[in-house]
């Protein structure tokens, strides 16, 4: 006969039960794929769309007008009057409908002068204005 310590002999297990691990892996993939279409839609947004990718600047036909702080303009680094820079603007679009206009401000300008330039430009009918900025200093 045995003894009670013999019937009850501990035993090392040699292989890894591996069902609890797979169900919790597909339980995180039902939520995973539940989960996801709704974060798609989770914000009523309506993304704008652009046709600069489609009709990309030729950069020979953009033109320079810079007005510093003490308000003298400058296109394309010559001194000018906003009445020249108008003048100059509408026989360049003339010339080519497609020209742009970059609009280089000192950063202490008030905005008014900066928008009395892009009338300018609006008045020479260009409808293509960017600005040029600096990016950040940490």
């Amino acid at each position: 006969m045995r003894r009670f310590s013999d019937r009850h002999a501990l035993t090392t297990l040699s292989e890894l039960n591996v069902t609890p691990l797979l169900d919790l892996a597909f339980v995180l993939l039902i939520i995973f794929m539940i989960t996801t279409p709704l974060m798609e839609n989770s914000v009523d947004l309506v993304v704008p769309s652009s046709e600069a990718s489609k009709n990309p600047v030729n950069p020979s036909a953009v033109q320079t007008v810079a007005i510093d702080r003490e308000e003298r303009v400058q296109f394309n680094g010559e001194p000018s009057t906003r009445e020249e820079v108008e003048s100059m603007l509408t026989a360049l679009h003339e010339a080519n409908p497609e020209v742009a206009v970059v609009i280089r401000a000192h950063k202490e300008l008030p905005v008014q002068k900066v928008v009395e330039l892009m009338d300018v430009a609006k008045r020479a009918q260009i409808t293509h204005i960017g600005f040029v900025t600096a990016p950040d200093q940490p």
